[in-house]
């Protein structure tokens, strides 16, 4: 029954990328997915189990494609360049994961909130390192720390469900050529 389970974590996200977390209620989460609440408590312990499912879907399959990209054979540039508006264009994609991920955080326990910060930090350590193979090899302006390249990027992505619209003038691919873009030109060695 992945079906079933799928609609929950989808009627959930729904809800609380609209209402919150906190507002939203388990009654609400089954009356949108059309399920039993014995159904939901079958794939979830409790509400928060499926705030944490949110965290791990988004993450996990983020993370996949990053990682396939950056093991391509592609050169260096094309390889951030793609990553970097793969990485708008699936934030873009399932937006209201990304309003819940950056909304509801601070809502998730300690262990869960660790465990995310872990997933988020070895993808950006990942993207960091490629930034940084980059400056070593001459490829990349070395005078700005990666660090901050990364961090500045991420920023601007983490940002995107506050102020992007579906409707609006740019498509997702669009803002990802322009993202990736922004940051090559910025990474630029100077002439």
């Amino acid at each position: 029954m992945p079906e079933v389970r799928d609609r929950v974590v989808r009627a959930a996200v729904t809800l609380f990328a609209r209402k919150g977390f906190e507002a939203t209620t388990v009654r609400e989460v089954v009356a949108e997915a059309g399920v039993t609440k014995g159904a939901l408590y079958h794939y979830f312990d409790s509400k928060e189990d499926l705030l944490v499912e949110v965290y791990r879907t988004m993450q996990t399959a983020q993370r996949r494609r990053m990682e396939a990209i950056a093991d391509s054979d592609l050169d260096l540039p094309t390889r951030l360049h793609t990553i970097i508006a793969d990485v708008v264009e699936t934030t873009i994609a399932d937006l209201d994961e990304a309003v819940v991920f950056f909304q509801s955080f601070h809502l998730l326990d300690p262990t869960h909130q660790n465990l995310v910060r872990a997933e988020r930090r070895a993808y950006h350590d990942r993207v960091k390192a490629l930034v940084e193979e980059g400056q070593r090899a001459g490829v990349f302006r070395a005078d700005i720390p990666a660090t901050v390249v990364v961090n500045y990027h991420f920023g601007a992505v983490h940002r995107l469900g506050l102020w992007y619209r579906p409707d609006g003038p740019l498509s997702p691919e669009e803002l990802g050529l322009h993202f990736a873009d922004m940051t090559l030109a910025s990474l630029a060695p100077p002439t």
